[in-house]
């Protein structure tokens, strides 16, 4: 049950963090919908990547806006273009990546919700540099998220 009446976010408004390159504009919040879900919106910049990990807790879905994704699911690479959508379940190693020198603009939406609070605490790494990948597993635990090695 949602914590809080309907919500209404106005065109380019919403809180937005810096993860890994990445700009992520949060559009609804497990707060704001009793746990049930988060709808993010994600710019993923030019030739940027997010590497192979696994939820614990949480299902992934995303909704193609602009440009195209490579993703890796369960042993097997799919580019998402426009308009596509993936389906990518908990408990099941992924990552995604943006091929192209353009950045890409997806809306991802996450089951249950509550996984925005590990990309606020992602998102207080210092910009412009790589986070240290120790701190990137230490957050992650904290919500069930795994950063398997590559098969």
């Amino acid at each position: 049950m949602p914590t809080s009446g309907p919500t209404v976010l106005p065109d380019g408004s919403g809180p937005v963090h810096q993860v890994l390159c990445a700009v992520y504009r949060f559009l609804v919040t497990s707060e704001q919908t009793g746990g049930a879900f988060a709808l993010i919106e994600v710019v993923s910049p030019g030739s940027s990547a997010v590497p192979l990990h696994v939820h614990q807790r949480e299902d992934e879905t995303f909704f193609m806006l602009e440009g195209r994704l490579k993703v890796f699911c369960a042993g097997n690479t799919t580019v998402l273009e426009r308009n596509a959508t993936a389906f990518l379940p908990r408990g099941i190693p992924h990552s995604y990546s943006n091929p192209d020198e353009t950045p890409t603009k997806s809306l991802v939406l996450i089951t249950p919700g509550g996984f925005e609070k590990c990309l606020t605490e992602f998102g207080g790494f210092p910009a412009g540099q790589p986070p240290q990948f120790d701190k990137l597993v230490s957050i992650g635990k904290k919500y069930g998220l795994e950063f398997p090695a590559p098969a």
